[in-house]
Formats: C-alpha cells, structure tokens, sequence
C-alpha cells in the first residue's frame, strides 16, 4: 500500500503515512519484514520448472495403457525419458493436480498365520494361480484363471471359460508349461511350484494329477490367508482396474481374446518397481539372457 501512487497528486503514499492511517507502528512492519520467512524455494532453482515436470506426468498417464499408476512409477518414467526430478516432487504435483489414483482405507488383520515370504529371486522357481469371475452380455458369468511368476509378475498364461472348471483351470498351466518350458511331456517342469489356494478346481485329483505329471510340486496357501496367495490376489485387481471394470464383453470368446491381448500388453509394459521398474518381459530376459550366452 505504502508503495501505491495517489491518483490525485501521483505521488506515493509512503510508509509513514499509511501507517498513521492505519494506526499502526512502523517498527512493527519492520519486524514482519525481517521474520517473515520467504515463500520462496530455497537452495538452487531446479533444471525444470513445476509447469514442464507437471506437463510430462500428464503426457505420461495419456499414453499409458494401463489406469491408476502412482506418482512412483509416474517418476520412473520421467527418469527413462531423460527428465531428472525427485520423488518428492512428482508426489507433490500429482497431488496439487489431483492425478493421484483413489486409495483404498485398509483394515485392521489378527495376528498372521505365517510370516514367509513367496517372492522369488529366479524366474520359474514358483508360479501362482487363482481364479475370478466377469460378466458378459450375452452369455452370463464367465470364470477367468490365470498363471502369473513370483519373480517377474509375467502373466504366463490367461484364459476364460463358461464354466470354472478343473479342466478349464489348468488351461493357463499349460499355456505356461509350453512357452517356458517347450512341451507338456513327464517332469519337464521339475523344480516348478504352484502357488494355489483351496479352491475346488486347484485341489481336485485332476489337476494334482497334472501336476505330478509335469514334475511340478503343489504348495497351497493356508486356509482363511488370502496372502499366503498374494501376488496372484493382487493381480486379480490390476486386471479388474485396467480390463474388466472398464470394458464390456458381449461374449466368453470375445473376453478370451481380450484377455489374451492384456496378457501381451502387461507383460511388455507393466513396470515393476523391485526390478528397478523393468517389465516382465525385460526381468525374464535378463535372466534367461545368461543361459543362452553358456549354451
């Protein structure tokens, strides 16, 4: 106000006079002045402004294929195309902007029934398998079992049927057993574990058969303990939140393809931050790449 021209005489106001004014000690304004901190950023100015880092987290969540990624992945990204900020900061934004996924308000668990852990350091040493269900249009509840790798979170196989089966749970086995492993012959799979909970299609005589055949050991999640089964439970929501919530299928075959074509798309793009935000694809590559320089 002190530095505000009066229109009349277009001289300033000044200090003292406002101050009169207003009733107030300058001594005052001058203290304010002197402890009131500065809004602005202290240390040095950062290479990028909030409007450029802002720009690139929305151009980031535009072209991912996927819904609902965190401010950590967003930062990952940032990092690969060259653009060099903190956490911190793509947290901060996201959240001023309101880009941040929803949360979910967790509830409080009892005491745990185990404290292992079920990650893997090695592809193919243990795969976990569950089932879901969707509806179609035209045909009705649709049962949904897949197959997804400890270490890598590489969905080995998918696929969707009618009826939930122990027939049709194996199918995602198989598709698996083929593409890792060559061929559905006698303990070709030896030194695989199935992961599984105690659904009736994964303790059925059948598919414990099948995995006998395949030299595959069973290993079921203890009863009432979703988490003894936690990265394939956890996949069931990434797959609703970025297929089944968003899409509608009017028959079984058409959510099969579908599901097919997620199957190629997350294991090419889904990043995973323990792998140094690789995809599924890339972890299995770097381990298999090893092997195939040996041979």
């Amino acid at each position: 106000m002190s530095r505000t021209s009066s229109p009349s005489a277009d001289k300033k106001y000044g200090l003292a006079r406002v101050c009169k004014i207003w009733k107030l000690a300058r001594s005052t304004v001058y203290w304010r002045k002197k402890h009131t901190p500065s809004l602005a950023r202290r240390g040095p100015h950062p290479w990028h402004s909030d409007l450029e880092i802002l720009a690139a987290i929305r151009t980031f969540i535009a072209e991912s294929d996927f819904f609902g990624e965190g401010y950590r992945k967003a930062h990952a990204a940032l990092r690969f195309n060259g653009l060099r900020t903190s956490p911190r900061r793509v947290l901060r934004l996201m959240r001023e902007n309101n880009l941040l996924a929803p949360g979910r308000m967790g509830q409080a668990h009892g005491p745990k029934a185990h404290d292992g852990n079920i990650k893997t350091e090695r592809i193919n040493d243990m795969w976990g398998t569950d089932m879901t269900t969707t509806l179609t249009k035209d045909e009705g509840t649709a049962s949904i079992f897949f197959a997804i790798d400890h270490c890598s979170l590489e969905l080995v196989g998918i696929h969707a049927a009618k009826r939930g089966t122990r027939f049709e749970a194996l199918e995602p086995l198989r598709q698996g057993i083929v593409d890792h492993f060559g061929a559905l012959a006698k303990k070709v799979a030896e030194g695989l574990t199935i992961r599984h909970d105690h659904g009736s299609q994964f303790v059925s005589d059948t598919y414990q058969k099948e995995l006998r055949f395949l030299g595959i050991k069973s290993s079921p999640s203890f009863v009432r303990e979703p988490q003894g089964n936690g990265i394939a439970e956890r996949f069931v929501r990434t797959l609703k939140e970025n297929l089944l919530w968003i899409r509608r299928f009017d028959t079984v075959e058409e959510l099969r393809l579908a599901l097919l074509t997620f199957k190629n798309v997350y294991n090419l793009k889904w990043m995973i931050g323990r792998h140094g935000y690789k995809t599924p694809a890339q972890v299995r590559a770097a381990q298999t790449m090893p092997l195939q320089k040996a041979a």
